[in-house]
């Protein structure tokens, strides 16, 4: 039996997942299951209403010719639908787990009718287990927290799998707590925590429906997640729903039951050995490879650190000054400036920012008095199919100035040699001080070192 899924604010690109709107799409209780980011809700009225005196943001029901109450009708409607699609149809709600944002507050002539957040489209589900009872999403707080510490709780469910797929990929913008203190794991099942076990990721179930909160995963191509989503999903609304064992369930024991959970808490070790050697192979391979960054990426997190570490490589002495580097070395000192961007050549406001900066070193003397412009454009291209990547005014005004103007290629070519396998192949201490000295000295272009 096909089943219908459909998506809301979500980049999601697969055959069986048609994208919706949520204030003019078709009712959620005509979907089997339905994949929604809430984060772009409170668009509606963030970006229309002002923020008045006191931080909050409001519509007069008597002014705003019928805009507070229309909203409140929709998200009465979609809470209804929700309702229908988890209780009656036993469908699954995957939710990206978001900050609840900017509430409005509807005002009426009478006071505040009511608030509306990025949540307020969620049914109302009482779960209640002798002295404790769970109300969500009323006892629900959705806590701003931002982290990529992911802690699995190994349930083997469909979504911790779909998780599991990109371990490493995961960033959480917020957290799920519950005001009462309410422990989450009597009634729904954790998927994922942070490290000081703060849930990024829950299945909450409403009779025989679910509800899942998920964190973004960064990094992944549409189709790839829409693909790990719609099978965690098929699989999601074939599965029972979920009960929380009682505590006198391990009374009733079957044949073969120990054995099996002896044989599955074995496999678990086992398989979180195998996940610490990953992690440690993978964190040596991002070591090594750290280098290459310089070549594709741009930005002051990404391509600065890269050129830090290839000129240390070198034999440099490297620190920070403000968004530039101080590069020092017997063979002389120097000011770097990195310049990375996907257009087609670096132009001249990275020349001026690397002269201001020289120029107030001269003037002032303290620091060096030597420009090293570090340059790459075109970071989608393959490095050695690139044009050139800087404009002809950068090179005469480097030139003019005495200033080395170095690619990231050719630094990488000089780190390969320097990393090279063969330790005969590799420079020697007065080799390496050739390699820092025509970089120091050089004027204009740099063209390597023979």
């Amino acid at each position: 039996m096909k089943r219908i899924l459909a998506v809301i604010n979500w980049q999601l690109e697969h055959p069986e997942i048609s994208t919706t709107d949520f204030f003019e799409g078709p009712s959620f209780s005509a979907l089997d299951a339905l994949l929604i980011d809430p984060g772009p809700l409170s668009d509606r009225w963030t970006y229309d209403l002002p923020v008045e005196k006191d931080g909050a943001r409001r519509t007069y029901t008597d002014l705003d010719r019928g805009f507070g109450r229309i909203l409140a009708k929709i998200f009465h409607r979609r809470r209804d639908e929700a309702s229908d699609l988890l209780q009656k149809i036993g469908g699954v709600i995957v939710c990206r787990l978001r900050p609840r944002g900017e509430r409005l507050e509807i005002v009426s002539k009478e006071g505040i009718e009511e608030h509306i957040d990025r949540y307020s489209w969620l049914p109302s589900v009482s779960l209640v287990d002798k002295q404790y009872q769970l109300n969500f999403p009323s006892n629900a707080r959705f806590v701003p927290r931002r982290g990529s510490d992911v802690v699995f709780e190994d349930t083997g469910t469909p979504f911790e799998d779909y998780l599991h797929q990109f371990a490493g990929r995961i960033t959480y913008s917020a957290i799920y707590q519950d005001i009462l203190s309410t422990p989450i794991k009597r009634f729904a099942t954790v998927l994922a925590r942070n490290r000081v076990g703060d849930v990024i990721a829950v299945q909450i179930p409403y009779g025989e429906g679910l509800l899942v909160l998920l964190p973004s995963v960064e990094g992944i191509s549409p189709a790839e997640e829409a693909l790990a989503l719609a099978r965690a999903t098929t699989r999601a609304t074939v599965r029972p729903g979920f009960f929380s064992q009682p505590d006198w369930l391990p009374s009733y024991p079957l044949p073969g039951e120990d054995s099996l959970r002896d044989a599955l808490t074995g496999l678990i070790a086992r398989r979180d050995k195998l996940s610490e050697k990953i992690e440690e192979i993978t964190q040596e391979l991002e070591e090594t490879t750290r280098y290459k960054r310089m070549l594709y990426t741009h930005g002051r997190f990404s391509v600065i650190p890269a050129v830090t570490d290839s000129l240390r490589v070198l034999g440099f002495e490297v620190e920070e000054s403000g968004r530039d580097l101080i590069a020092r070395c017997d063979e002389g000192d120097a000011i770097v400036s990195v310049a990375a961007t996907d257009n087609a050549a670096v132009d001249l406001s990275s020349y001026r920012h690397l002269l201001d900066h020289v120029d107030r070193a001269r003037t002032s003397g303290e620091g060096p008095e030597k420009g090293i412009l570090v340059v790459s454009a075109s970071c989608a291209i393959d490095p050695k199919r690139r044009p050139t990547e800087f404009t002809p005014q950068v090179l005469r005004g480097c030139k003019s100035q005495g200033f080395c103007l170095l690619t990231t290629y050719a630094l990488y070519k000089l780190v390969q040699r320097v990393l090279a396998p063969d330790k005969k192949r590799r420079p020697n201490a007065e080799e390496l001080s050739d390699m820092r000295k025509a970089i120091v000295e050089c004027d204009g272009e740099f063209r390597g070192v023979s």
